[in-house]
């Protein structure tokens, strides 16, 4: 299975930065592009230590990607791939492009708590 970025269906486009996902063999393949940075920490709320429990591996294209654990933080740069285990909440900076893979199940069970907190902080 193969495609273009470009083909990759959009799942997220918000003045902040755009979400390509797409679902193959078990695995989410996500392409992200952010304009802004994002913490995204307030998302997480509700999950186990409001951390995000799915792991991913990834690679960065562009930019920085930031990773927050309890006890450290990682960064990882253009040119480098990545393996993020459970337990961690992502800081995407503005610049940043990367392509990242997830086991579904596990996105998509994280995927349900953040979209009922964006829902809330929508609504406020």
């Amino acid at each position: 299975m193969k495609s273009s970025m470009m083909d990759i269906p959009v799942s997220m486009d918000i003045p902040e930065g755009t979400l390509r996902q797409v679902e193959w063999g078990g695995m989410t393949v996500e392409l992200g592009a952010f304009r802004q940075t994002v913490d995204a920490t307030p998302l997480f709320k509700g999950l186990p230590d409001d951390r995000c429990q799915c792991p991913h591996w990834g690679y960065v294209l562009k930019g920085r990607l930031r990773y927050q654990y309890a006890d450290h933080e990682e960064i990882y740069s253009a040119g480098e791939v990545y393996y993020v285990p459970p337990g961690h909440t992502p800081i995407l900076e503005a610049g940043a492009e990367y392509i990242e893979f997830s086991p579904t199940d596990k996105l998509m069970q994280t995927m349900q708590v953040l979209e009922r907190n964006m829902q809330a902080l929508e609504q406020q």
